[in-house]
């Protein structure tokens, strides 16, 4: 009897063990190994601070007549031409510009050539607009050529100017700039505009010459 007694307990003793384990195996659900989060990368972009440009030109000369008849008017004209421009954005506040520009026309006293080397302070506005000043120097040539009488004046020194760049394009979706200045103004990969007006000389003596212009046109950011 004692051991029928004991055969009983210890089936009774398993059969509640195994009923908590399968108890317990529907109560705790089963582990799930999570996936690792992944950061999406976002490209840099790393423009170089260089550009180019291709624009027209207006001049507009005064120049005093000729010494013998000195109580003449001044002589006016205004001609068109094309301008070159090359610079490099050292930071963002600071550039490097280089300049070349040509009219075009007949027998007037105002065919203009200028070559010129000018530090371009500037300032974003907004993040599509920017603000510039040249400070340089150059070479003007203005030839006068009318009939019999002609004359060929160059003159060195210093030429500066005033104006604005508008960027077309716009590069925020496609990654972040390795530089904070990148991308604001004109300072950012692709095509833009620039419009801007210049005092290239006013030189003494009988061939007092008196040469402003205004410049415009398309530039690309690399």
């Amino acid at each position: 009897m004692k051991i029928v007694k004991q055969t009983i307990l210890s089936v009774t003793a398993a059969s509640a063990l195994a009923t908590v384990s399968f108890a317990g195996g529907n109560i705790l659900p089963p582990k799930v190994a999570l996936a690792p989060i992944v950061e999406p990368v976002v490209p840099a972009i790393n423009p170089i601070p260089f550009y180019i440009g291709l624009g027209a030109v207006a001049t507009f000369i005064n120049r005093d007549p000729c010494p013998c008849t000195p109580n003449d008017p001044d002589l006016e004209d205004h001609r068109y031409g094309a301008v070159a421009r090359v610079g490099w954005d050292y930071n963002q506040y600071v550039g490097i510009e280089a300049r070349a520009l040509k009219t075009f026309g007949n027998d007037v006293f105002s065919e203009t050539e200028h070559y010129g080397i000018y530090l371009k302070p500037q300032y974003h506005v907004a993040d599509q607009v920017n603000v510039y000043g040249l400070l340089g120097y150059g070479e003007t040539t203005v030839d006068y050529t009318n009939g019999k009488r002609s004359s060929h004046n160059v003159t060195d020194g210093f030429a500066y100017g005033i104006g604005f760049e508008y960027d077309f394009g716009s590069e925020v979706s496609q990654g972040t700039y390795d530089r904070a200045f990148d991308g604001q103004g004109d300072q950012e990969k692709g095509w833009g505009m620039w419009v801007d007006i210049q005092h290239l000389l006013s030189n003494e003596g009988p061939m007092h010459t008196d040469l402003n212009l205004i410049t415009a046109g398309i530039t690309y950011d690399f």
